[in-house]
């Protein structure tokens, strides 16, 4: 009995991780419409340009670095190093409610070193939207800030953008 419940709860476990609410459907990360594109690394977008990670497309519309505080004088986060701010419009295009994880979003360097969002400065630096654990309907989207603290000498070169945390995500370039 103990080992058919051990195997019971190991099944569990994996359907559970393979139907996750997130995607990796890189065919349309590339936004090429190629049915082959799980196959091939999604292409590299630009600032201004759409890019496509499972349900969600992603615009990048601008990045600032160099601050080193955000929010307003009486409540706010103070960087470590740096913050960069980027701004990202998400649109749901799926048939489904998705929830956007702004943990999910990472920044690099051009060292390949990686930069988690820092979800604190993200709520000080979003006045009207929250991109931490933000639910977007069908056909809706949010533009939201999305914060990195990173070290003084440091410049981000791209970003990978997820779908959600298990999604395959898509790179864009920031410079």
């Amino acid at each position: 009995m103990r080992k058919t419940t051990t195997l019971a709860l190991i099944a569990t476990a994996v359907v559970a991780l393979g139907c996750g609410s997130g995607s990796t459907d890189t065919a349309s990360s590339s936004g090429s419409g190629d049915a082959k594109g799980e196959d091939k690394a999604p292409k590299t977008a630009k600032i201004g340009q759409p890019a496509r990670d499972g349900k969600f497309e992603f615009t990048v519309k601008s990045s600032k670095c160099g601050l080193a505080k955000v929010g307003t004088s009486m409540l706010g986060d103070k960087a470590q190093g740096q913050f960069c701010l980027v701004t990202i419009n998400v649109k749901n295009i799926g048939k489904e409610p998705q929830t956007l994880d702004g943990s999910s979003q990472k920044a690099y360097a051009a060292d390949g070193t990686e930069y988690s969002s820092d979800t604190e400065a993200g709520i000080y630096a979003n006045e009207d939207q929250s991109t931490f654990f933000e639910e977007i309907n069908p056909g809706n989207q949010v533009t939201g800030v999305f914060v990195f603290d990173i070290p003084k000498n440091v410049k981000l070169t791209k970003l990978e953008l997820h779908d959600s945390a298990f999604s395959g995500g898509i790179t864009v370039a920031l410079s």
